[in-house]
Parts: C-alpha cells; sequence; structure tokens
C-alpha cells in the first residue's frame, strides 16, 4: 500500500529500481568534510577506481558530474570508461550550450556506440562557467538541444529553426547506438522553467532529498505536467548513504564526518559549484533550518552534508534494516531510479553492495523501456550502407 496519498502516474510500475552510484570527477571525494585529502583526489586512477569497483559490485548505472572544478572532463573521461567498464551504464552529464548541438550529438552518438548502448544523459541547464544568464534563457537553449539531439537521433535529417539555433542537416553522423528514441534522459530542477522542460522531453526526473511530504509534492505536479504533453515520466531520487550495522555506528559516523568542519572553508567548497545559488540547492538549505539540534530533517534524513556540499545535501542514516525500509517507503511512492553516495566514496559503495543492494530486485532502465538493442543495430557506424 502506497504511504503517501494521490500516488503519481509513473512510466515503470514494475516495483524493480535502477541503481546507480556515483562518481567523483569534481573534486568532491572526503573521508573528513571540507577537508581535502590528497589520496581521494579527482585523478584519473581514483575516478577510474571509482567506477570499475561499482561495475564489479553490481550497480547499473552510474552518474558522472559536470562542473568547472579540478578533476575530469566528463565527455573525455566516459570515452576512456567505456573500454574498461563491462555492465554498468553511464550517467553522462552534459551542460547544453557548451557544445555546438550537432557536435554534442556526434560525441554522444560515438560515446553510445563505444558502450553498446550502455549510455544515459543527464541534462544540465546552469550556467557556462563564467557566464551568467537569466533562467528563461538557459532553459531556452537546453530546451533546442534536446530537441535537436531527438531529432538526430529519431530522423534522417536534422531541421530545427529556434531562436538560438538554425540548422538544416544529414542526421546520419549522429544516429545513435540505442533505438526506440535514443539514450534515455535524465534531468534535475525545481524551478518553473525547469519542471516545464522535464515534463515536455526528459524520461527520468531527479530530485534531491527532501521530506517526504515535499517529495511526493513534486512527484504528483510533474506527473500532472507530463500528462498534458500525453507523456509518463520515471522519479529518481540523488541522495547519500551512512549505513552502518548499529544505529549508533550510523550516527557516529555522520557525527565524524563532520568532525573536522571549518564552517567558513566549508561555505567556500560548496559555492565552487556552479549550481550552489540554484533553487534546489536554495531548497535544501532552507529545509536544513527546519532541523532537528542532530540535522535530521526526518527519520533517517541527515541534513548534514549540506553544510559543506552543492547539489544533494542529505544522507539516509542508519541500520541496513533501516536503509532498505527507507528505501522501500520510496519504492512505494513511486521512486524507480536511486543515485546513491557515501564518504568516501568506494569505501561506502562496498558497504552498500554489500549490506543492502542484495535485497533490492533491480533493473536497467534503458534494457525494461526498450532503449538498448538485443542486437547489433543498423547505423552508419555499424551495419548500415556507406554513403
Amino acid at each position: 500500500m502506497n504511504p503517501i496519498p494521490n500516488a503519481p502516474a509513473i512510466r515503470s510500475e514494475d516495483t524493480s529500481v535502477e541503481v546507480a552510484w556515483f562518481c567523483d570527477l569534481c573534486n568532491g571525494d572526503y573521508e573528513f568534510l571540507g577537508v581535502p585529502d590528497g589520496s581521494l583526489r579527482s585523478s584519473f586512477e581514483h575516478c577510474a577506481d571509482i567506477i570499475r569497483i561499482a561495475d564489479e559490485l553490481g550497480y547499473q548505472n552510474i552518474l558522472l558530474p559536470s562542473s568547472y572544478q579540478t578533476g575530469q572532463d566528463t565527455l573525455t573521461f566516459a570515452a576512456a570508461a567505456s573500454q574498461f567498464t563491462k555492465h554498468i551504464s553511464l550517467l553522462t552529464a552534459i551542460r547544453c550550450g557548451e557544445i555546438h548541438p550537432p557536435m554534442l550529438a556526434r560525441t554522444l552518438s560515438t560515446l553510445d556506440h563505444m558502450l553498446k548502448g550502455r549510455l544515459n544523459i543527464n541534462i544540465i541547464s546552469s550556467d557556462l562557467p563564467g557566464t551568467l544568464r537569466d533562467s528563461k534563457t538557459r532553459y531556452e537553449i537546453s530546451k533546442e538541444v534536446i530537441q535537436i539531439l531527438q531529432q538526430g537521433w529519431t530522423r534522417d535529417h536534422i531541421n530545427f529553426q529556434g531562436k538560438h539555433y538554425q540548422l538544416d542537416l544529414t542526421a546520419d553522423p549522429v544516429k545513435s547506438y540505442q533505438t526506440n528514441g535514443g539514450p534515455l534522459l535524465y534531468f534535475g530542477g525545481i524551478s518553473e522553467d525547469a519542471r516545464a522542460l522535464c515534463a515536455e522531453f526528459c524520461d527520468v526526473f531527479l530530485m534531491w532529498p527532501e521530506t517526504e511530504e515535499r517529495l511526493a509534492d513534486t512527484m504528483k505536479d510533474l506527473s500532472e505536467r507530463a500528462f498534458s504533453f500525453g507523456r509518463k515520466i520515471d522519479f529518481g531520487l540523488r541522495i547519500h548513504l551512512i549505513v552502518r550495522d548499529t544505529e549508533k555506528e550510523a550516527n557516529d559516523a555522520a557525527k565524524r564526518l563532520l568532525s573536522k568542519l571549518n564552517i567558513e572553508r566549508a561555505n567556500d567548497i560548496k559555492h565552487r559549484a556552479l549550481d550552489s545559488n540554484s533553487a534546489g540547492v536554495l531548497r535544501q538549505d532552507e529545509l536544513r533550518k527546519s532541523a532537528d539540534s542532530d540535522l535530521f530533517i526526518e527519520p533517517m534524513i541527515w541534513s548534514g552534508i549540506g553544510l559543506a556540499r552543492s547539489g544533494c545535501g542529505s544522507a539516509i542514516v542508519g541500520t541496513p534494516e533501516q536503509v532498505y525500509e527507507k528505501i522501500q517507503r520510496y519504492i512505494q511512492m513511486g521512486i524507480r531510479a536511486f543515485i546513491f553516495s557515501g564518504y568516501p566514496l568506494i569505501e561506502e559503495s562496498k558497504l552498500f553492495a554489500d549490506k543492502v543492494l542484495p535485497k533490492l530486485k533491480t533493473v536497467n532502465f534503458a534494457e525494461a523501456q526498450g532503449r538498448k538493442p538485443k542486437g547489433i543495430p543498423v547505423t552508419p557506424l555499424t551495419t548500415g550502407e556507406r554513403k
């Protein structure tokens, strides 16, 4: 029985879930929050270890973020990772407007073929490094980029006449490996412009941690918006984890994570991110003000991470049984995709994979939704006619 009234209409009614991990490409892995550790820097070697281990542990997907910080370029790293991963899909972030759309489409087609359909795309609409645009303009650009990508994946010709891009060219160089619409589009953002974009074009709406009541309200709103376009979407949750054998150990681990925090230094680190003043971050900051003295915004949801990190700012904290039960509550609400992480990333990925992941009924979204072909598709880069 769904514990939340007025459950949203969702695309994936089956309760199987896609479980993803997070790969730190952007200078954000720590043992103690706000205390940079040279052994956890975003080098190619460390990031490669994170994704290789996640692949071996059985995660279905992994988020490769994008930010103007010391670390790995997302698309370059994804290309390298395609050659040493075997099963895991790469949820590759793209910042709309950063690359000319036809060339971005060609890059993503190359990746999709290298991965043989293990590519998912995280659409980002925040400002480009060193620039400042109003929300309306940023989302106009994102909307046009998505339409150009989708034309390239589904048509023989790209013919697009928009406000920011005007294109007339063959789609042969950008044909995706995946079929039935191309790679799945994941998207997060709670502003009015963001919600409108996701409802019309995207496949998975990603949320950051809030109370169950707030999450349910957001899901209902997005579901109704998608329905107005004749669509259904899925919902995902990006959240951290602290899972330990006892509740005391889990709470102690949370306190330890903040034990060396210098709030001024942490605030500086937080605001290096391009999304640090986004509506979603500000909403989490506001919610943390109503948390209890231990920074819990509701049972098992600890908001301390948001003191030193932009983006996702809370964690599920508890025993394996408690963490599993909380995930089940989210599943009953209609959430079908999770992007987890913990500090340090490798150690926490192993703990969750050992103590909770085997209990979950999992699925690969691209396979379940008919995007990843069972055999080799006919494309200009496979067996299609060479022109």
